[in-house]
């Protein structure tokens, strides 16, 4: 006999062994999916380990290792072993950002069954405006980073040159791209608590001053490289998103205002609400019935 398929709960509900189920096999297929990729990152390694030595390539010979043969600047390694695992790990992490959109759509398939028709509406919103700004803060990352690097190496001063290994390296522009994408996060961040109501525009605007303050202190701790000019690249574009946070917050709350007021105006039910039930039905009076 064929075998049925279960069939799929429309409320997307399902009991906790389920629920784990579920997740055990979407963090398989995650992993799965990353390893496909890092096959992609192994075979065209040279080429991003080119893309991500550009930053050091354009500090000044006097200040990097350049091999009396001539040459390009190389990045040198300690041990047999070191060389594998940069490749390994240099592997791993393109795989994870080339297929971002394919493992970031298993985490949403999993969260989806249990949100709201209109909470997946917005979490698609969100979902998609992360991405975007995380790969931009990547983006900035990579193109001030080799103006940090450079200014990192000045204060050796005179007679000195960086003899970089290639794991630290590695580790030192992961950290980098990193902290600006998470650090463009935090705007959205703060527009999701307050379409959850625990942020209001009223309180961001009156906090403005101390925020700015705490995103110049921010960018002061999160950036690996602690050069004024990486500390500036960073904070000032997360003022401008977090200015844009509350511009959309004030929109929101004034939406959300006039709609209570029509509410209050003019009730009606809702879906999501329950309806209030009395608990003992009242004796219908049929005197006055015909």
């Amino acid at each position: 006999m064929p075998l049925r398929r279960k069939a799929k709960n429309p409320e997307g509900r399902m009991p906790v062994l389920d629920h784990l189920r579920e997740l055990r096999r979407r963090i398989i297929t995650i992993l799965l999916i990353v390893a496909f990729g890092a096959i992609f990152g192994w075979i065209f390694y040279s080429h991003i380990l080119d893309f991500l030595r550009h930053p050091y390539c354009n500090v000044p010979e006097k200040y990097r290792f350049t091999p009396k043969s001539g040459g390009d600047c190389v990045l040198i390694y300690h041990g047999v072993l070191q060389g594998f695992t940069t490749r390994l790990k240099v592997s791993v992490i393109a795989g994870a950002v080339l297929t971002g959109p394919f493992w970031l759509y298993q985490i949403w398939a999993f969260i989806t069954p249990g949100l709201r028709k209109s909470e997946r509406k917005y979490s698609l919103i969100f979902v998609v405006t992360s991405t975007l700004l995380f790969a931009s803060g990547a983006a900035l990352a990579y193109a001030v980073l080799s103006r940090g690097l450079r200014f990192i190496l000045e204060q050796s001063g005179g007679g000195t040159q960086a003899l970089l290994t290639v794991g630290d390296y590695i580790s030192f522009v992961t950290m980098m791209l990193v902290a600006f994408g998470a650090a463009f996060e935090v705007p959205l961040l703060v527009v999701l608590a307050n379409f959850a109501g625990v942020l209001p525009s009223r309180l961001l605007r009156k906090s403005r001053r101390i925020a700015i303050f705490l995103i110049f202190l921010f960018a002061a701790i999160a950036t690996p490289s602690t050069d004024p000019f990486t500390m500036c690249a960073m904070a000032i574009p997360m003022v401008v998103l977090f200015e844009g946070a509350i511009q959309i917050a004030i929109v929101h709350d004034r939406r959300k205002a006039r709609r209570e007021a029509a509410e209050r105006a003019d009730p009606h039910l809702d879906d999501a609400v329950p309806s209030r039930v009395q608990p003992i039905p009242q004796r219908l009076d049929w005197s006055d019935s015909t």
